[in-house]
């Protein structure tokens, strides 16, 4: 017997039908002798409309009322599959995420999970019954409801995994595992069998919607091997993980899947996928004193903003070495309150001009075997070179390499590369059955 966690994205519990199937995998995962902890995300675009019945009435929402807004689509979707898993004669509970024990800061709208105590879950599943508990969501220490931000159910899940000691946690989304790029780009991509937790992370944080980011810096650090599939068939899936199998998995986990990381595979692909994102936005401060202290002083300001910097380039020119013209990278949605903060000290930091392109897009190939293999960042810039494509910034970790490239061009750069890596699939084409990639 496995204690097994399964995440539902919103197009796999999109309506009646979907919900149906879902409880059909629910009940089946259970009379199979495991006991099961159901994730669920809100049906479908619900959270988008109630996005916009609020803009409808405000565009100044209070953050408190929203989050208690936003809450409710999970809410819905946790209560009816309840209710189809009772149907079909397995005893389920359903649990909102204060209820489960989810405990979180008070950043209403981008709360932290800063403790787990899911014990009505526990006794739950304990008594051989199915608990289903809304994601995205917790409650503050003042017991304010709170949201984790887009995609956060897939960190509830993996945190219940944690808590509880799941033997793996199982994210159930509307493509049949993680591609070696996004396969509405790319519809060659292929299926990634198994892949690192660091991989992952790279991917996740470098634009790769499959998975949230801090659902798998959880995942690294409490162990918890993850398992992606699709709701919509019964193909294996990816599996994540860094770790030796447990010894209760039974066979639930290939044995292939889980690896010690102290042995390196005899065949370690150079890149393991493409990630890319759209939604970044390009500042540079023009002709700042280039002396010690200004880089710190420009930063400072953009932390005080609460802005999340990307990358980082500064630039020195030829003809006046006293000046510097700093470029980075930020999310879209950090760019007016960084450009204001920066305007406001504008005399204490000396700068010229504050340009500002929301027109960028960033590609980033992602593999461990990079670490072994010369020539990675050659063959990189040469597909681009041969596509036509002209490069703005670059970043590199110990198994990445990004570049910034014109939005229009992002698409048929992460084509262009994905195809001299040799990653395009042979075989068949990449299905997203729900539409939506999640």
């Amino acid at each position: 017997m496995a204690l097994i966690v399964q995440k539902y994205g919103g197009s796999s519990v999109s309506d009646v039908a979907a919900m149906k199937r879902v409880a059909q995998r629910v009940v089946d995962t259970h009379n199979a002798g495991h006991k099961v902890v159901v994730v669920v995300s809100a049906m479908g675009d619900t959270t988008d409309e109630l996005l916009d019945t609020a803009a409808a009435i405000t565009d100044d929402a209070p953050e408190r009322e929203m989050d208690i807004l936003l809450s409710a689509g999970e809410r819905i979707s946790m209560a009816l599959l309840s209710m189809a898993v009772n149907t079909l004669g397995v005893p389920a509970a359903a649990y909102t995420g204060a209820q489960a024990g989810i405990r979180t800061d008070s950043h209403h709208g981008r709360a932290q999970i800063i403790g787990m105590v899911p014990e009505r879950v526990a006794r739950t599943i304990q008594d051989g019954q199915v608990a289903i508990v809304a994601g995205f969501q917790g409650a503050s220490e003042e017991e304010n409801t709170t949201t984790l931000g887009r995609g956060g159910s897939d960190t509830t899940a993996v945190a219940l995994a944690a808590a509880l000691k799941a033997d793996v946690c199982e994210i159930y989304t509307d493509v049949d595992g993680l591609f070696s790029a996004d396969p509405r780009i790319v519809p060659k991509a292929h299926r990634l069998r198994t892949i690192s937790q660091e991989e992952t992370l790279e991917l996740a944080a470098h634009g790769a919607k499959i998975l949230h980011l801090r659902a798998v810096e959880f995942a690294r650090r409490y162990g918890v091997p993850l398992h992606v599939r699709s709701s919509f068939s019964e193909k294996e899936g990816t599996w994540i993980s860094d770790y030796p199998a447990h010894p209760d998995l039974e066979g639930l986990v290939p044995a292939a899947a889980l690896h010690d990381p102290t042995e390196e595979p005899m065949e370690q692909p150079i890149i393991s996928g493409i990630a890319h994102d759209r939604s970044q936005d390009k500042i540079t401060v023009t002709n700042v004193m280039n002396t010690p202290g200004a880089a710190a002083r420009i930063f400072a300001i953009v932390a005080e903003a609460g802005a999340n910097i990307d990358m980082i380039v500064q630039n020195v020119p030829v003809s006046d070495p006293t000046k510097a013209n700093i470029t980075f990278t930020l999310p879209e949605g950090d760019a007016r309150k960084t450009l204001e903060a920066l305007e406001a000290h504008r005399g204490e930091l000396g700068f010229d001009e504050l340009r500002y392109n929301p027109n960028i897009g960033k590609l980033s190939l992602v593999g461990a075997g990079m670490r072994t293999n010369p020539g990675v960042s050659a063959r990189l810039f040469a597909a681009l070179s041969e596509a036509g494509i002209n490069i703005d910034l670059i970043s590199t970790s110990e198994i990445r390499i990004s570049v910034v490239t014109k939005l229009e061009d992002l698409d048929r750069a992460v084509q262009a590369v994905h195809t001299s890596f040799g990653l395009d699939a042979t075989e068949s084409e990449a299905v997203v059955y729900g539409g939506t990639g999640r």
